[in-house]
């Protein structure tokens, strides 16, 4: 076995996230200690980076200790701005020969606040679906990005479809035990999503259909990965867990009020209700290095926690219906971007 053959190259997206960050975490813990790993991070803005992988080197330090070479590099990267997908393509092309793992943490929303009379009403009538499938949730409609597109819809779906196709052939094929991780939710139910509104721009409920979207692509494409590429694609789903990005919407009173809500579903029986970031990673870092060829690909593989707080996993099966069109639309815009941005490649920085 070459050393090559125990390097492994990991781009976790939306690492600053809670869960983007445990996805590091356990991943220090799950390749092997000897191998050589190089997580590359990714953020919108440089000291998100640089937050991101002084936190990563702490938790080796202080928990893992691994043995092997551990290295870090940063991808500076919007998913909302073509250009910059298409620079951060430049740069992995130019300092890679490969890619192992690549996570898709893209959890994009543009919410407005929240219905305080319905979370009260929800929560009241049934604790558990209030805190599982919540409807008070206010969503902006409309939000374009400044592409033209659906922001959520390019941000979750089609702004890291397009770095996938980008780098599968030049940079994923060339590893022997490539694999994709989309992460989805426990709120892709195929009524969050019209075939009329594929961008979302219509919908009040943007961010599950944009999740929704990122099922149906999964089955799409996932065949075709591996048969043509040799790449391993899964889809998972974290279950409930807290979230930074909410954070704003909430004072101390109504966050730990939530807090209390999550361990009362919990304790009632919801398998969803994961509350650390470190269990709801379960899934992802599961598929990435622990499924093997006769492993599932069809199906979403969900983090789940027990009553007594015991992480385990559940599977679900995921209704395809509207697959082939989805795949169809997404094919037919990237020819469009792929046009547009011919030529146009940035210059940008080096290794962190």
């Amino acid at each position: 076995m070459t050393a090559e053959d125990n390097h492994r190259i990991a781009i976790i997206t939306g690492t600053s996230s809670n869960l983007g960050i445990n996805i590091a975490y356990r991943l220090l813990r799950e390749v092997p200690s000897d191998y050589r790993l190089t997580i590359i991070v990714t953020s919108r803005t440089l000291p998100k980076a640089i937050e991101s992988i002084e936190s990563i080197k702490k938790y080796d330090e202080t928990t893992t200790k691994r043995k092997g070479i551990l290295e870090f590099d940063y991808l500076l990267i919007e998913f909302t701005n073509m250009v910059s997908i298409r620079a951060a393509v430049y740069e992995l092309e130019k300092n890679y020969t490969k890619i192992d793992y690549l996570f898709i943490n893209a959890a994009q929303g543009v919410y407005a606040g929240i219905d305080w009379i319905q979370a009260t009403k929800e929560n009241l009538t049934n604790p558990v679906k209030a805190c599982t499938y919540p409807t008070y949730k206010i969503q902006k409609i409309g939000v374009k990005s400044k592409d033209g597109m659906g922001l959520v819809f390019q941000a979750n779906v089609f702004g890291p479809y397009y770095l996938i196709e980008s780098i599968c052939q030049s940079l994923m094929s060339n590893s022997p035990d490539a694999r994709i991780i989309w992460i989805s939710s426990i709120m892709s139910k195929p009524s969050y999503l019209s075939f009329n509104d594929l961008q979302l721009l219509e919908s009040d409920v943007s961010y599950e259909g944009s999740k929704r979207l990122v099922d149906l692509l999964h089955l799409s494409t996932f065949e075709t990965l591996k048969t043509k590429y040799g790449i391993k694609q899964y889809v998972t789903q974290p279950g409930i867990f807290t979230s930074f990005s909410f954070f704003k919407f909430l004072n101390p009173f109504t966050f730990y009020g939530m807090l209390l809500l999550f361990y009362i579903s919990r304790f009632l029986g919801s398998p969803w209700h994961n509350i650390s970031g470190w269990n709801a990673a379960n899934a992802p870092v599961f598929v990435c290095t622990k499924t093997d060829d006769d492993s599932r690909q069809d199906i979403k593989y969900g983090s789940a926690t027990s009553h007594k707080g015991v992480e385990y996993l559940k599977n679900m099966e995921i209704d395809g219906t509207g697959k082939d069109d989805v795949l169809n639309y997404f094919q037919l815009l990237k020819k469009e971007w792929d046009d547009k941005l011919r030529d146009q490649i940035v210059d940008t920085r080096r290794a962190y």
